[in-house]
């Protein structure tokens, strides 16, 4: 079993509000006992819980959740946090060399251009 803290208003944490109201909603508790409401049957609400498919955790996921525990048990989330957003961080050092990229595409294309005009 797998235990995972995300936050309230995330996409995960609604869909799984209402995975969980989904799931009280249709325990036989719940259901008005009348003439006009159909219970489920024994059988087939027994094999339709048996067939149901458990949602399996791929190894990426698997393999973040481990990271994220690792992170908190050894306390470096902070230290991981400063590095990455110094000089020496991989988002700082990817947009460095966009930019630098982009500077080149404009130099090639300004040549270009001064090439093609008589």
């Amino acid at each position: 079993r797998v235990t995972k803290e995300v936050d309230s208003t995330s996409k995960e944490a609604k869909s799984f509000l209402k995975q969980q109201e989904k799931w009280q909603s249709s325990a036989p508790d719940s259901l008005p006992t009348g003439s006009g409401v159909k219970r489920p049957s024994g059988i087939s609400s027994l094999l339709g819980k048996i067939g149901s498919k458990k949602q399996k955790m791929s190894t990426l996921e698997k393999s973040k959740l481990d990271w994220e525990s690792f992170k908190e048990e050894e306390g470096i989330v902070e230290e991981l946090a400063i590095h990455n957003r110094g000089k020496d961080g991989y988002i700082e050092r990817k947009a460095f060399l966009e930019r630098v990229d982009h500077r080149q595409f404009e130099i090639e294309r300004d040549i270009r251009l001064s090439r093609m005009k008589p």
